[in-house]
């Protein structure tokens, strides 16, 4: 038996706010591919936790996505059993997020020291592993830092400190010698972690604000579609 009166206004409620939840889902997916692509290279000396960052916003916004896809066929098709599958579903994922917000903002100084840790631990690979040493060339020139904290860290590591000098990609031109005796002149002078700490502040309000919106709407998702399990519930005992 179809819902009638109000519960046909709820269920096409439910339909357009699955839709649009479905529209945070993809905008999730697209946030969590840029800021793999953007911080790729950071993520790459850093550890496996924090580079799971993006993988987890990612796989999130894929969840959404199919979730937001079987509430509106449960909602299309009134199906008691998909609707509350889609409202059980929708619950826990609004709670894994706000225990990952929680997570988040607990061990944020955390994050910055493995970042730290991830970058000395780089500089101390620099030369001797490839992959390692592209990544904090690209880093410092992607980010326009030098060292961790600041150009004079690479005087630490034995084989600049003996000759006085910092990687080339540490280099404001491409003059020959920039690299040798460095000073703020020649090198960039601020290092690689303020940089991307300053980052990532920037572009957080661009995720808190996706936040806000997703968790606003999977609430309102959670409402209707209890009004409509109610509502087709309803229907099947006047059957």
């Amino acid at each position: 038996m179809a819902v009638e009166g109000g519960m046909k206004c709820v269920k096409f409620l439910v339909f357009i706010f699955n839709f649009i939840f479905w529209v945070c889902g993809v905008a999730l997916v697209a946030i969590g591919i840029y800021a793999q692509l953007a911080l790729d290279k950071a993520l790459a000396v850093s550890s496996t936790s924090a580079a799971g960052s993006p993988v987890a916003i990612l796989v999130l916004g894929i969840v959404i996505f199919f979730i937001s896809f079987f509430g509106c066929c449960g909602a299309w098709k009134e199906s008691y059993c998909m609707v509350t599958t889609f409202a059980v579903l929708l619950s826990i994922i609004f709670l894994v997020e706000v225990a990952a917000a929680i997570a988040g903002y607990i061990f944020k100084d955390k994050a910055r020291s493995v970042l730290e840790e991830g970058l000395w631990d780089a500089m101390r690979k620099y030369g001797e592993d490839q992959p390692v040493t592209e990544a904090v060339d690209e880093i410092q020139r992607d980010f326009q830092c030098c060292g961790a904290n600041n150009y004079t860290d690479w005087s630490s590591i034995e084989r600049f400190r003996a000759n006085d000098t910092v990687p080339r990609s540490c280099c404001r031109s491409n003059a020959t010698s920039c690299n040798v005796h460095p000073t703020p002149e020649t090198v960039y002078e601020k290092g690689c972690l303020p940089k991307i700490e300053a980052w990532m502040k920037k572009n957080i309000l661009i995720v808190a604000a996706v936040a806000l919106g997703i968790a606003f709407f999977e609430i309102l998702g959670i409402i209707f579609a209890c009004c409509l399990m109610k509502g087709i519930r309803s229907g099947y005992e006047v059957m």
